[in-house]
C-alpha cells in the first residue's frame, strides 16, 4: 500500500535530452512571430490553430514529438490533437525556456 501511494504523489521525469538524441521531433506550437523571435535549434514549426491542417509534415506518426509553447497550455493541446490523430509518442514538453533547460 506505501509504494502505491509514493507512486501516486511521484512524477516520473522524462529525459527529453535523450529523446531528442534518438530522434524525436521538437514541434513548437506558437504562432510565426514568437517562434521568428527565437526557438529551440531544430525544432519545426506549427501554430496550434493550424495543426489539424498540417499534420502531412509530420508524415511518421510512430517518431517520439516533444511539443512547447510559451507556457504550456497550446502544447498540451497540440499533444491531444496529435494523439487523437494517431501519433503514438507526444510529449508535452511545455514552455520553451522550461524544455530548453531541460534539453541541456
Amino acid at each position: 500500500m506505501f509504494e502505491s501511494i509514493i507512486r501516486l504523489f511521484t512524477k516520473e521525469k522524462t529525459d527529453y535530452a535523450q529523446l531528442v538524441k534518438n530522434g524525436a521531433v521538437i514541434l513548437d506550437v506558437r504562432s510565426k512571430s514568437e517562434y521568428a523571435g527565437g526557438h529551440i535549434k531544430d525544432s519545426i514549426n506549427i501554430d496550434v490553430q493550424q495543426l489539424g491542417s498540417n499534420l502531412h509534415k509530420l508524415k511518421n506518426k510512430t517518431k517520439p514529438i516533444i511539443t512547447c509553447c510559451e507556457s504550456g497550455m497550446r502544447s498540451a493541446a497540440a499533444k491531444n490533437i496529435l494523439k487523437s490523430n494517431g501519433y503514438t509518442e507526444v510529449y508535452n514538453g511545455g514552455g520553451i525556456n522550461r524544455l530548453q533547460n531541460r534539453l541541456k
